[in-house]
């Protein structure tokens, strides 16, 4: 803990302004990347192959930083230069997919170092209960970036300027966090003998799960226009999931003492049936937005849930949650951008869901196989 009022408020400030400039990023990267694309003549495969270069990164850095890389305050100031770096080479070589390809790869890896290294700092200094408090600036940026650019937005090389500047900004903030890192980060983790086979069917699970989120991750927004939906009013649906979830975020906790197995149970069928409304009503724009207030469900509670669930499996906890976040958004993501890049059309909600509710059937495997291994 900090010693005095004075440097925890200092401190909570830099950590608020990297978590909003971060988390806007991620809003500019998620939501409006993938019209600037299409707008400069990029089809739907080549936008998912696109958009499963950061999530694979993601994917392997945990195997990284396991056997071979300490995570070191100069690794973490690398990673948000190379953010700055991967953002600016956007710019020039946003026309030729290889090269753009390339610059994903460097950005998802450069963005996958940060953010844990961040929250090892915050988690370190801040109490839980404040945590969350500073922690929501982020989805602050998220909401607001969503929606400034929905309503300004008119050119495709106008979303890269904004990623640029925002990841210059990130940079900034993040590096003046280095000064109140405590934490040892001199070992590289030795669980090498790490098992997923124990519980298998869960880890298929939060695969699926992750798999069956790629139509809506990247392409959402695309998929809404093409039904006439303006790109104000889109901004403003992916506002309004974020709202809901940080609603659920805020309010959750009573739901965690209850059967954690159970919760994500229904987060993931609630989660299918989230995306067999997409398919079913897309032109509607009520059933759309009833549909995003499930973001509260599949998104906030699933994660929670999820993450707790995982923490109480493993011994060891560090190596669980890297590879939770590994599987489920890094390999899940990665390919769930492949896949719904070669579905894109009418049928991909319903793709979607079908994976989900194979998510679910997963689920029951495991609870019945872990009262058989208890």
């Amino acid at each position: 803990m900090p010693k005095n009022s004075s440097i925890l408020s200092l401190f909570s400030i830099l950590l608020g302004g990297y978590y909003f400039f971060y988390f806007a990023i991620v809003g500019v990267y998620v939501i409006f990347l993938p019209k600037t694309l299409t707008d400069l003549g990029y089809s739907a495969f080549d936008i998912g192959a696109i958009f499963a270069a950061a999530p694979f990164m993601r994917f392997l850095l945990p195997f990284l930083f396991r056997d071979f890389v300490p995570l070191t305050p100069n690794i973490y100031l690398l990673s948000l230069l190379f953010t700055f770096i991967g953002a600016l080479l956007f710019l020039g070589t946003a026309t030729d997919f290889w090269f753009f390809l390339f610059a994903n790869v460097l950005f998802g890896a450069a963005m996958g170092i940060s953010l844990p290294y961040v929250e090892t700092i915050a988690l370190s200094t801040l109490s839980k209960e404040y945590y969350g408090k500073v922690r929501l600036w982020g989805s602050l940026g998220f909401i607001i970036i969503a929606l400034w650019l929905g309503k300004v937005l008119t050119l495709p090389y106008e979303s890269l300027y904004y990623l640029s500047g925002l990841a210059f900004f990130t940079l900034i903030f993040g590096a003046l966090l280095i000064q109140y890192d405590k934490v040892e980060h001199d070992a590289i983790h030795k669980d090498s003998a790490f098992s997923l086979s124990k519980y298998w069917a869960f880890w298929l699970s939060i695969f699926l799960m992750q798999l069956g989120f790629g139509g809506f991750y990247n392409f959402f927004t695309i998929y809404a226009l093409s039904y006439g939906v303006s790109l104000e009013m889109t901004s403003w649906m992916w506002s309004f999931g974020v709202i809901c979830e940080i609603i659920m975020l805020y309010y959750q906790g009573p739901l965690l003492q209850r059967n954690l197995l159970n919760i994500l149970q229904f987060a993931t069928l609630a989660t299918a049936l989230r995306w067999l409304l997409l398919y079913l009503y897309p032109e509607s724009l009520t059933m759309t937005f009833i549909s995003q207030s499930f973001h509260a469900i599949s998104f906030a509670l699933y994660h929670t849930a999820a993450i707790t669930y995982v923490f109480s499996l493993y011994s060891q906890k560090k190596l669980a949650q890297q590879f939770f976040l590994g599987i489920a958004f890094g390999l899940g993501g990665s390919l769930g951008a492949l896949l719904s890049g070669q579905i894109y059309g009418e049928y991909l909600f319903l793709v979607e869901a079908g994976i989900t509710l194979l998510a679910f059937i997963a689920l029951l495997i495991h609870q019945k196989r872990r009262n058989t291994i208890l």
